[in-house]
């Protein structure tokens, strides 16, 4: 049963929230955060519908029931109503791209532009600065080697609007025995319940992620994505969000969530390169489900970055926002998952439809080129993020790591269960597990190797 509700989780086909009134030691405080989160939640959605003149928007898919009308569709035969992606190397002006600078100067700039606008959303300009504090530091073994611990808090400064308080909660585990600057992969965590995350306590099962990190000689992090922006629609009134915008409705180009948490990883990135135990040239993102769209948003939009594994990120994130299979952008529109977004990208819900979408997210994937991406997914209990349709993502994003002298996907042929494709810089495996990152992990590691 926690196995079942934690995939409901991942799958955001229950919010935390629902998961919380149901639970049967809940407390009259505990019923009433529910019911004000939810009621918050939907006022927030109903604002932004009214902003955009949309009335209502279409039914998503139905994860749960196979024998609703709704119910989310696993047919390869119907899962492209529209095969037609945005060309990514023709120019607004319908200009062939065929050089490096005009990639970098005209057609790169365009996509980032429409990502800006209709999907992820625009961080503002005069975000604040972010004081990182050591507040504990603690030795530790994981496996057999020896780590040293770093627990940080960022503050943001909140001047500008004093109610609200930003505080981001960052790991930082490197190995002890070793003096020399060293690769971190930062990983954006859920954190079941809320709570600082203490990385090396629980670090000690076998071929755990972080021992196989930690005895390559690297190290990794561990950033809480909710203590940068909530993760619910209620939430967009504080969190950074809320801190620029003092608190008021968001703007419907305004950032949401996946954009707030990759803003905040790239303070975590900022910190790393005044550690001298970090090797700041070398510093990866990872993250699942949810948190797999924030790692894949955060790759795209810091160039600092030096890889990323992207692990089931779905709808929102590397999925084709043009794929009928699984999640749906109507799914993402609604009031559960909306605020990971710009509230334009309600729009394409109703009345728009998915093919008007300036972009899709083979453009994502492409503006992380030429740096290395790994997508990763599972099979089992996993359909709902499209493992076909984000590798698809990665296959026609390949032409821009073409150009720009690296290699993509050897193939547009969705290749069978298991099979390992890490020839060029972009990667892709679907393990035969569920909802996980772990059994792609060790691919992953071997992956970055080549470059770390």
């Amino acid at each position: 049963m926690v196995k079942i509700i934690r995939l409901a989780l991942y799958l955001g086909l229950i919010s935390p929230y629902v998961l919380l009134a149901q639970a049967p030691q809940r407390t009259p405080e505990q019923d009433s955060l529910v019911a004000q989160t939810q009621r918050k939640t939907k006022a927030d959605h109903h604002k932004m519908l009214d902003l955009l003149g949309i009335k209502e928007i279409r039914q998503g898919a139905n994860g749960s029931n196979p024998q609703a009308s709704n119910a989310a569709n696993y047919d390869e035969s119907k899962a492209t109503p529209y095969p037609t992606l945005p060309a990514i190397l023709i120019t607004k002006k319908g200009q062939k791209v065929s050089t490096v600078p005009d990639w970098w100067n005209i057609r790169r700039p365009e996509i980032v532009e429409d990502f800006d606008r209709e999907i992820y959303g625009r961080v503002p300009e005069n975000t604040p600065q972010v004081n990182w504090e050591i507040v504990s530091t603690a030795d530790s073994v994981i496996g057999t080697t020896p780590v040293k611990v770093k627990n940080l808090i960022g503050y943001v400064d909140n001047s500008s609007y004093p109610v609200i308080t930003v505080d981001i909660q960052l790991s930082l585990v490197t190995p002890s025995l070793i003096k020399t600057p060293v690769p971190i992969m930062m990983e954006l965590s859920f954190v079941f319940p809320p709570g600082f995350r203490q990385p090396a306590s629980t670090s000690n099962e076998p071929s755990c992620w972080q021992q196989q990190l930690v005895e390559k000689g690297w190290g990794y992090a561990i950033l809480i994505p909710t203590s940068i922006q909530a993760d619910n629609g209620a939430g967009l009134s504080s969190g950074i969000i809320g801190l620029m915008n003092k608190g008021k409705t968001r703007k419907a180009d305004d950032w949401g969530a996946l954009r707030a948490w990759a803003w905040g990883a790239s303070r975590a990135l900022d910190y790393f390169e005044s550690d001298k135990a970090v090797d700041p040239f070398k510093v990866g993102i990872e993250g699942h489900s949810r948190y797999g769209k924030a790692a894949a948003v955060a790759m795209a939009y810091d160039l600092r970055f030096a890889i990323a594994y992207t692990s089931s990120s779905g709808a929102g994130g590397v999925k084709l926002h043009r794929r009928n299979y699984g999640e749906l952008v109507e799914n993402v529109a609604a009031s559960s998952e909306y605020h990971w977004m710009a509230g334009n990208y309600i729009k394409y819900a109703g009345p728009l439809q998915w093919s008007d979408l300036p972009v899709d997210s083979h453009e994502l994937v492409a503006l992380c080129a030429p740096r290395p991406v790994f997508i990763g997914c599972g099979y089992k209990g996993d359909g709902w993020c499209d493992a076909k349709g984000m590798f698809l993502a990665g296959a026609y994003a390949s032409e821009v790591y073409e150009l720009l002298g690296t290699k993509g996907l050897p193939t547009k042929n969705f290749p069978p269960l298991e099979t390992t494709l890490t020839d060029g810089d972009i990667g892709f495996r679907q393990h035969a597990g569920g909802h996980t990152p772990a059994p792609n992990w060790p691919t992953f590691i071997e992956f970055a190797a080549r470059y770390f």
